[in-house]
């Protein structure tokens, strides 16, 4: 399986990247972002899939519900949440 067009974008441009990835790091310490990870890892140890390899997330949905999705699903859905899609850069 290939590479997306996104990563191969990304790979291929170097300052877009960086700027991507600096834009990411900026994004992902604000504390509202923070608090709702732990809120998701919380769910997920209380679940009982946290590390243990069944590939499933906590995911918010944009109704305010938590929901189990597979991981892949949930890192790439596009039609959640805006602060999802704006984390993609």
């Amino acid at each position: 399986m290939g590479l997306s067009r996104t990563a191969r974008y990304y790979r291929d441009n170097p300052k877009a990247r960086k700027k991507r990835n600096d834009y990411q790091k900026k994004y992902n310490k604000k504390k509202r972002e923070i608090e709702r990870r732990m809120e998701l890892n919380r769910i997920n140890r209380r679940r009982g899939t946290y590390g243990n390899g069944d590939n499933m997330d906590a995911s918010h949905t944009s109704d305010g519900r938590v929901v189990m999705r597979t991981q892949s699903r949930n890192r790439g859905d596009r039609n959640d949440r805006p602060g999802d899609r704006r984390a993609r850069g």
